[in-house]
């Protein structure tokens, strides 16, 4: 950890968004072994996922946002607020251009602009749609350390890296399974599914660069990531999770996915 605090924060956000990365390529791995995994498997894990990026959203990108936007002399939810509506609504914008397809969804409900572009490739935009804004988070969280906000702090930021990375696993396996029923090959397949995670350091590169210098931007960047990562949530994770229609599972895989990353925000952070 004391090595990694020394670095400078676009390297710290660099590092962390390819551990990110990492878990994405580890969870397409399984596609190695077979075609198919549990569905309650997969829903309870997509259930967590959406745990984590909520809790996130709030102990590591909002409750910093709210600290220092009073800090800097405005109402407490006044920047929070405007960042949030806009990283929602800029997501709720790239969904309705960007072509791509959920998984588990016939080509017929593709969403975006309407395209030729072949199944493998709206799989990998879906997920890496979704990447984007963790990867963001990530970086904005170790900007906001390297800018000493209160509340912030690189082993915050680290807490984040390990939770997002956590949830990053269903989501590799959820690009690569679905090919490799169709008849891909093991290789292509798994490559399909880790290049979704590509753009997570391009995207917390981004992140801890901009913050840095544009510092009063800063709860508003915080704020913008946490508006996205929900978006995200509401929009694809739950209702994946619950599509076929069984509750439970996915809804105690939120209430765990909250908890783990409740206690890696507080206890590292």
């Amino acid at each position: 950890m004391q090595a990694l605090a020394e670095l400078h924060p676009v390297w710290q956000a660099f590092l962390a968004t390819m551990f990110t990365w990492f878990m994405t390529s580890a969870g397409a791995v399984p596609v190695f072994f077979t075609k198919e995994v549990n569905p309650k498997v997969m829903d309870g894990l997509l259930g967590m996922a959406a745990g984590v990026m909520i809790a996130a959203s709030f102990w590591s990108l909002l409750a910093p946002a709210i600290t220092l936007s009073e800090d800097m002399g405005y109402p407490g939810w006044g920047p929070p607020l405007v960042g949030f509506l806009a990283g929602g609504a800029a997501l709720w914008g790239i969904d309705k251009l960007l072509p791509h397809l959920h998984p588990g969804l016939a080509m017929s409900e593709a969403e975006g602009v309407s395209t030729s572009w072949r199944r493998s490739t709206l799989l990998v935009l879906a997920i890496t749609m979704h990447n984007f804004p963790e990867g963001l988070a990530v970086g904005v969280a170790f900007g906001a350390a390297a800018a000493e906000i209160p509340g912030a702090s690189v082993a915050g930021a680290v807490a984040l890296a390990l939770g997002i990375g956590l949830q990053n696993l269903p989501e590799g396996t959820a690009v690569a399974m679905p090919l490799r029923r169709e008849g891909l090959s093991r290789f292509r397949c798994f490559m399909y599914g880790q290049l979704s995670g590509m753009v997570e350091p391009i995207a917390g590169v981004l992140g801890a660069s901009v913050v840095i210098v544009m510092r009063p931007f800063l709860p508003y960047a915080l704020a913008f990531a946490a508006g996205a990562m929900i978006y995200v949530v509401a929009e694809e994770l739950i209702p994946e999770a619950q599509r076929r229609g069984d509750t439970d599972i996915p809804t105690i895989g939120v209430m765990v996915g909250f908890a783990i990353m409740m206690f890696l925000d507080v206890s590292l952070g």
